[in-house]
């Protein structure tokens, strides 16, 4: 498993949303050296900011500059709860930069983790909110494309809607992008009806949640919805934004996930990932603001890469979200009829 990190990421504050705080950071890397002082076969690597075209592939310039800007006069904000100090701009860049080398662990076929912050998923071509700047995932999965993949899927396990990532795929027609979430919540977005436009109609799969979900709910998600579609789209990159904001302990979510819940997503995730010859998966911190939660859920994630037997997870219908999701996605996948 390969990390990235690099230390900007500590000296993001965000001036109006202060649970996004700075300690994040270290609370991860704490989740990092967790997994690696229990013999799991963990190698850090240093992150750059990307060059301005990869970032240009998903956001807009004027976009960019604006952050740029803001950043560079010391601070600012772009909406109620997304704020940037002097260091805002690097620390987004480099957690972009850090998103674009797990891709490229992956495509040399080794599974990789961002441990980097901001978050990114609620970031559109234009606008940044819910804590994010840039959207590390879309620039991974732009990368991606542009190093030969011609399908790629991002599932995100978030408590939030990544209404960011959807946007910017939404009529894409070879980005896949799967969300489980809390609903109704913010952003407000991602119900099941919401399924892609143009060439990317059936390419964006969502499922929201009731507040007070566990593993069972999830576990039906991903064995009733998502990994049909994966089998049958059969991903070449698979991006996981990986939220931990839907752990019991998180002050911002309502649903009932615990550390080892994530272990098992990931395991099944990479069982996936080997079952449909994609590369090995990798891995973008999203949310998670329970420090202890965030390390413990981190170290999880990476036991499930690197250790843990594929659940033995299987939908047998009654999910009333799954259901509602699968009647929405029929008529673009064989597999839910």
């Amino acid at each position: 498993m390969h990390v990235y990190a690099d230390n900007a990421s500590a000296r993001h504050v965000n001036t109006v949303a202060g649970i996004e705080a700075p300690e994040r950071y270290p609370a991860a890397l704490a989740g990092v050296h967790l997994a690696a002082n229990e013999g799991l076969p963990v190698e850090w690597r240093t992150c750059e900011p990307p060059p301005e075209s990869f970032l240009a592939a998903v956001h807009e310039l004027a976009y960019l500059r604006e952050l740029q800007e803001v950043s560079a006069a010391g601070g600012g904000y772009l909406s109620a709860d997304t704020g940037l100090n002097a260091h805002s701009w690097e620390a987004a860049a480099r957690a972009s930069g850090a998103a674009v080398g797990a891709v490229e662990s992956a495509l040399s076929g080794a599974p990789g983790f961002a441990a980097a912050r901001p978050p990114g998923h609620h970031a559109g071509a234009d606008y940044g909110m819910g804590f994010c700047l840039l959207n590390h995932a879309a620039v991974a999965a732009g990368h991606a494309r542009s190093r030969g993949a011609e399908r790629v899927a991002v599932l995100d396990w978030d408590v939030h809607h990544g209404n960011g990532t959807q946007d910017i795929f939404y009529a894409d027609g070879r980005v896949l992008y799967l969300s489980v979430h809390q609903s109704p919540f913010y952003p407000g977005t991602g119900a099941a009806r919401e399924v892609g436009e143009g060439a990317g109609r059936g390419l964006t799969a969502n499922v929201p949640l009731p507040r007070g979900a566990g593993e069972e709910d999830y576990a039906a998600v991903f064995a009733g919805l998502f990994f049909p579609i994966l089998r049958e789209f059969r991903p070449e990159v698979l991006l996981v934004s990986a939220g931990y904001d839907a752990h019991a302990g998180d002050p911002i979510g309502g649903m009932r996930l615990e550390a080892e819940s994530f272990g098992r997503f990931a395991a099944a995730v990479t069982a996936l990932a080997r079952e449909v010859d994609a590369a090995p998966p990798a891995f973008v911190l999203e949310g998670g603001y329970d420090l202890a939660a965030l390390s413990e859920s981190v170290a999880a994630t990476l036991r499930g890469v690197c250790k843990q037997a594929r659940p033995e997870w299987e939908y047998r219908g009654g999910n009333r979200a799954v259901e509602a999701s699968r009647r929405a996605l029929a008529p673009f996948w064989r597999s839910l009829r």
